[in-house]
C-alpha cells in the first residue's frame, strides 16, 4: 500500500522519501488532500534486487547445516521472542 504525504513534506524530506522509494515503497504526493504525483521505484531495479536477495539466500543455506523440523519448532517454542541485546 502507498504512503500520502503532504506536498510540503515531500519537498522538506525529498530525500528521505527517495531512500524509502529505492526500498521498494510507492510514495503519493498530495496537496490540499487530493493525490498529485507518486513517487514510485523504477522496474528495472526490481528484479536485480530479487535476484540478488535468491542468489544470497541461497548461498546461506548452502553454508548452514540442515535442521530437522522438530529442532527449528523446538528453538521456536524454546524462545521468548525478539532478543533486545
Amino acid at each position: 500500500m502507498a504512503r500520502e504525504v503532504q506536498s510540503y513534506e515531500a519537498k522538506t524530506h525529498l530525500p528521505k522519501l527517495l531512500d524509502e522509494v529505492e526500498r521498494g515503497e510507492t510514495i503519493i504526493i498530495t496537496r490540499h488532500g487530493h493525490a498529485i504525483a507518486s513517487l514510485v521505484p523504477r522496474v528495472d531495479r526490481r528484479p536485480r534486487k530479487i535476484d540478488r536477495a535468491i542468489a544470497d539466500i541461497t548461498e546461506l543455506g548452502k553454508e548452514t547445516e540442515k535442521a530437522a523440523v522438530e529442532e527449528i519448532l523446538s528453538l521456536r517454542s524454546s524462545s521468548s521472542g525478539p532478543s533486545t541485546r
